[in-house]
């Protein structure tokens, strides 16, 4: 009789191995080997959407060409949320696997069940792991509160969306036979587990098997499947729980990430099979759920920054969207003997690099002093094109003078002290133009791409630092 074996597997990049290894031949990580053990009669787990093997011993399944396939390409199902749509690539794709992660409170089950409650002619098949049937139903009454006048409406809803509290994956199966929904929602997929698999819900053995028969299940067969979305919960190192081989089992992998202390969300694409992965959707949090963020420059900057020294408005861009954000910075003399460098939403390496660029290239004296950076609204950006908005920021407040309200800024700054070329300046200018900004400085590089006639906003073309203070401050 065979015996059950047992397995390490790396939850960093998925990586198998026989035997237990401090460091990953694949990925370098360390310390990132877990064991579980595998039933020798489970073969490779979870087996019930494989291929099957006919009565003569072929398999059922067979090669076809590729000018036989049909590529007619089926609509997209409207999500009724125009930020979901953007990031999802114009829609959620019929019978894809979708993962949506973050941290736990962050809103991904407020987002889902907001977004289902809208969806009055699609059948939906709500899965909980985590919360109870009444749970879900007190959410929902808040996100979507029942008045008199709707209640037909609000009875077809309820018919259309099933909620069972189940967390095997057998029975979800037989759920989805039963009532052939158009979109299923698992919450979370931390929580289903497998009777193939002895081990316990939320191991790695557990997760990655589960996810392999759901995508088996959404991509096989030819009649309609449907469309199904895992919820994720993020660990402590910011990645999604379990192995990173579930990232690459899914079609999609949406990350919804935010500060608590703040209002706003931000949903970004990591991976689409089916559209960009430049696509950013912003939210706001409010009390009768999340709002999606139209014109996100408009939140992000205050209207009370005149006279106030250490602001600056940057023009920024977060995957293909532009937005206007407000970048404060705090220059103090160093209470203690080592000077203090904190960042936030910026990250913390580029911003001593730019404070090096300051006193070797410009001649200004910052060892000595503490230097805090905070982009408003609890944004993170990576757009480098924040870096001249950042040392306008920090020289403002190092002087004590206000930048004038009606200026924004955009451009790279090297390790010379040039000011970089950056991308998608049209639609820069644009968004500043747009808010009622009366001047932009820009990279001089980006002149020559720009045509002056299409804007009505002073235009400032900066070759080095020095230039744009010089602008700034005269």
């Amino acid at each position: 009789m065979a015996k059950d074996r047992v397995m390490y597997v790396c939850d960093n990049c998925g990586q198998e191995s026989a035997k237990w290894i401090g460091k990953c031949p694949s990925c370098g990580q360390w310390n990132t080997f877990k064991e579980f053990r595998v039933k020798a009669s489970a073969g490779s787990a979870v087996s019930r959407t494989s291929s099957t093997i006919g009565r003569e011993g072929t398999v059922a399944s067979r090669p076809i060409p590729l000018a036989e396939i049909n590529a007619a390409e089926e609509p997209r199902i409207d999500m009724l949320d125009d930020e979901l749509n953007r990031v999802l690539g114009g829609g959620l794709v019929p019978g894809s696997l979708v993962l949506l992660g973050g941290e736990p409170g962050i809103g991904k089950s407020t987002l889902v069940l907001q977004t289902i409650l809208r969806l009055k002619d699609k059948k939906v098949l709500y899965v909980s792991g985590e919360e109870s049937a009444r749970q879900l139903k007190l959410r929902a009454d808040r996100l979507q509160p029942p008045t008199p006048s709707a209640k037909e409406e609000s009875g077809q809803r309820e018919d259309g969306l099933l909620v069972v509290c189940d967390t095997s994956l057998e029975n979800i199966f037989t759920h989805i036979d039963a009532e052939h929904p158009d979109l299923v929602i698992i919450d979370s997929i931390q929580t289903i587990s497998s009777e193939a698999i002895e081990s316990s819900p939320g191991s790695l053995s557990q997760i990655r098997e589960c996810a392999a028969a759901l995508l088996k299940y959404v991509k096989g067969g030819s009649a309609p499947l449907p469309s199904i979305i895992l919820i994720g919960h993020i660990t402590k190192e910011g990645t999604l729980a379990g192995p990173k081989v579930l990232e690459h089992i899914v079609d999609t992998v949406l990350q919804f990430e935010g500060d608590q202390h703040y209002l706003y969300r931000i949903l970004r694409a990591q991976k689409n099979r089916f559209g960009s992965t430049s696509e950013l959707g912003i939210y706001e949090m409010r009390q009768d759920g999340l709002r999606a963020v139209q014109n996100p420059s408009e939140l992000l900057m205050t209207d009370n920054q005149d006279g106030l020294s250490g602001v600056a408005i940057a023009a920024a861009i977060e995957g293909v969207r532009p937005f206007l954000i407000e970048t404060q910075a705090l220059v103090s003399t160093a209470a203690y003997g080592t000077a203090q460098r904190s960042a936030n939403g910026f990250d913390y390496r580029r911003l001593n690099m730019l404070l090096a660029v300051l006193e070797k290239r410009v001649g200004f004296k910052l060892a000595q002093k503490d230097v805090f950076l905070n982009i408003a609204g609890g944004l993170r950006v990576t757009d480098t094109a924040i870096d001249l908005a950042v040392i306008a920021a920090i020289l403002s407040s190092n002087v004590d003078t206000a930048i004038d309200s009606d200026v924004c800024l955009c451009g790279e700054v090297g390790l010379s002290g040039e000011i970089r070329p950056v991308s998608r300046i049209d639609q820069r200018i644009a968004e500043a133009q747009k808010l009622g900004f009366h001047r932009i400085l820009i990279p001089a590089a980006n002149v020559k791409a720009v045509n002056p006639h299409a804007f009505d906003i002073e235009i400032t073309p900066c070759r080095r630092v020095e230039d744009a203070f010089r602008a700034l401050f005269g």
